[in-house]
């Protein structure tokens, strides 16, 4: 069984139910929720100052936001979970992730968001599902 769960955590409805999912099934394991930031959204400029620089602070804080509604989520269900936000391209962050902090295993939402910035996205549960060296359990 898996000791330590990673559960990409991104607030959409696929999300929930992977976490809810992890949760009712792996009650032993150390689940931890990642909420990964993509720069490519907060448009174009330094994160420095400017435009940018306010794109990026409203994202960290929505990342707050969503990494709340994860131990929400799990206090329903009386369980604790680890939550953590990074930068990047969300298939590759998480993929990275899984391998710096010795995940066993992944569950993942079928897809997170939905209309035109999923197209343009691409499918980050399958990026992740062969991306990474650990079983993935992808929850429709």
């Amino acid at each position: 069984m898996a000791k330590h769960l990673l559960v990409p955590f991104d607030g959409s409805d696929q999300a929930r139910d992977a976490l809810a999912y992890a949760l009712g099934e792996y009650p032993d394991a150390t689940i931890t929720t990642l909420h990964v930031v993509n720069p490519a959204e907060w448009g174009y400029g330094s994160t420095e100052s400017g435009l940018g620089k306010r794109w990026c602070e409203e994202a960290h804080e929505e990342s707050e936001q969503v990494r709340a509604e994860a131990t929400e989520l799990a206090d329903e269900h009386g369980r604790t979970v680890r939550t953590a936000t990074e930068d990047g391209v969300p298939g590759e962050t998480i993929a990275a992730y899984v391998e710096a902090h010795d995940v066993d295993h992944v569950v993942i939402g079928s897809h997170g968001r939905s209309g035109p910035k999923r197209l343009l996205l691409g499918s980050v549960a399958e990026t992740v599902a062969r991306g990474v060296p650990v079983p993935v359990t992808i929850i429709g």
